[in-house]
């Protein structure tokens, strides 16, 4: 067994510890979002300034996901843990498998994040709740991202600061919730492809966007932009997007729907298809 499987085995474990003797009620129900694709908290492709999990300032909780998108000639699976402690930090990891379709070609990638919360309150304050979030990407089968030309084959750092408000019968009656994220990164294609490359060997800010209407305590509907460095000679990298339904039924569990379009990916064009993302929260 890979060290990265033990690291996530042992993350699984440590949430065990985290009953309800740890948690009173919490946040306001939809308050954590859903899970990102690199395991923070937010939405599909974007980490929100929010945390993982619904504990309050006195209070730890947890959570843990799966997640897949299938797209035309590619599929990902993404699974992993966080740990949200006392509305403060959040800490994550994260395992990709990318899989290329047609091929016995397979990509693995473990993301390892940790997220503070700076200022406000997503509800309460008058400004944007803010965060600084930071993933480590650790890849583990190089041999495409040196194939194709990336300057760091092994690993690289993205650095992200993240505001999320939501304002309360703002539309129509609806609560309507939105997040603006700046990203530096090198990572090509979210760092499956390995980072930096002759185009580009340095970091660049890429912004990253989500809106979504709460149309009630347990359906949210909504779409996704993400920004996405173009370092990689003679393969263009195109942004990726999505729109998606959140369904939240309580604070134990929630089940993310989405169609999202990730442009070209290492020359292959139109990779557009389905995303399906379950969170189970511990606390």
């Amino acid at each position: 067994m890979r060290l990265s499987a033990y690291l996530l085995t042992a993350c699984s474990l440590a949430l065990l510890p985290l009953t309800p003797a740890l948690a009173g009620e919490g946040k306001l129900q939809e308050t954590a979002g859903v899970t990102q694709i690199e395991g923070s908290a937010g939405g599909g492709l974007v980490p929100w300034a929010v945390l993982a999990g619904y504990d309050s300032r006195e209070e730890m909780s947890a959570s843990v996901f799966t997640t897949r998108v299938s797209v035309d000639d590619y599929r990902l699976n993404a699974f992993g843990a966080a740990i949200s402690l006392y509305d403060r930090v959040e800490l994550s990891i994260a395992r990709h498998t990318f899989d290329l379709l047609d091929t016995p070609l397979e990509i693995n990638q473990n993301v390892i994040g940790a997220k503070a919360r700076l200022y406000g309150d997503v509800i309460y304050s008058a400004w944007p709740q803010v965060s600084l979030g930071v993933q480590h990407k650790v890849l583990l089968d190089t041999t495409l991202a040196e194939a194709l030309g990336a300057t760091d084959s092994d690993d690289g750092t993205d650095i992200y600061l993240a505001a999320s408000k939501a304002h309360l019968g703002a539309l129509f009656g609806y609560n309507l919730f939105w997040d603006l994220t700046l990203r530096a990164t090198k990572a090509n294609q979210f760092g499956l492809l390995g980072f930096g490359g002759d185009n580009n060997d340095s970091y660049q800010i890429m912004a990253e966007g989500s809106v979504a209407v709460l149309l009630s305590r347990q359906l949210a509907l909504g779409l996704e932009y993400r920004q996405k460095p173009d370092n990689l000679p003679g393969l263009e990298e195109e942004d990726a997007m999505d729109v998606f339904v959140a369904y939240i039924p309580n604070k134990q569990f929630n089940l993310t729907a989405a169609w999202v379009d990730l442009g070209t990916i290492a020359g292959a064009e139109n990779q557009r298809g389905p995303y399906l993302s379950l969170t189970g929260y511990l606390w």
